[in-house]
């Protein structure tokens, strides 16, 4: 793809899943991928996976919950690579704990709803504020965000989940009306039902079986769909692309 070769793209959450997959296709596109990860192990091995394949990567540890660590992680980025061109935000807390407990709002544990704001949403304010400046100073650039077909699918539980996504959407198209007289681009992803290391290890056939019913395709996404997607927001071939929500779940939500 036209514009990743040599550019610098910060991966926030990428030590798996869709994250990884995403990570390794910019690699394989040639850009310089700086993984941040809660699980640092975790963004040492795929930015090993990716250096090993001929491409260069490194691996951070950081929390998307704290104002010091993300920007550590965008300090850390330009200390190596001279600067930033973009970013990809797909960290959340979907750990059990969360979203078991994210039911119905008669039911609603406040706590639930301020820590998923907290990452979910917060923690994508967080980077973006940490990487404007520098895209800014480069003349432009462009961030691409992790939705989810929850934001508009309106489900009788995970409303905080929901609406955190949705607030991902108002925050893209707010940084994309902004800033992109002055070259920064900000879309969004929202995929669907993706087989993620997690599902190929232990797959909930009653769960694929109602997935693979509701998507115009004949298979389930891979996190390569998600990365090959992401890396063409991020690239120069889609400069006319800003603002936007793509959804890449085979088929399975129409919206115009």
């Amino acid at each position: 793809m036209r514009g990743l070769e040599g550019k610098t793209v910060v991966v926030a959450g990428g030590a798996t899943g869709i994250g990884r997959g995403v990570a390794l296709r910019l690699g394989q596109e040639g850009a310089k991928v700086v993984l941040g990860d809660l699980d640092g192990a975790g963004a040492d091995r795929v930015a090993g996976d990716i250096t090993e394949a001929g491409g260069v990567a490194i691996g951070v540890q950081f929390d998307l919950g704290d104002d010091e660590s993300v920007t550590s992680l965008i300090e850390t980025a330009v200390g190596e690579f001279k600067t930033v061109h973009g970013l990809y935000n797909c960290a959340a807390d979907t750990s059990p704990e969360t979203i078991v407990a994210d039911t119905h709002v008669m039911e609603a544990d406040l706590g639930i709803w301020r820590r998923t704001f907290e990452i979910n949403l917060l923690g994508f304010v967080r980077t973006c504020k940490a990487v404007l400046p520098i895209l800014l100073g480069n003349g432009g650039g462009a961030i691409v965000n992790t939705s989810s077909a929850a934001a508009s699918l309106g489900e009788p539980t995970r409303p905080a989940y929901a609406a955190s996504k949705a607030g991902i959407n108002t925050l893209t198209r707010h940084i994309a009306t902004t800033w992109g007289k002055q070259g920064v681009r900000c879309n969004s992803v929202a995929p669907g039902v993706v087989l993620t290391e997690r599902l190929k290890e232990n797959p909930p056939q009653e769960l694929l079986d109602w997935a693979s019913s509701l998507v115009r395709a004949p298979r389930l996404g891979e996190t390569s769909d998600i990365g090959a997607a992401v890396a063409f927001l991020l690239s120069d071939d889609a400069e006319w692309v800003n603002g936007q929500v793509w959804r890449v779940d085979g088929g399975h939500e129409f919206r115009e």
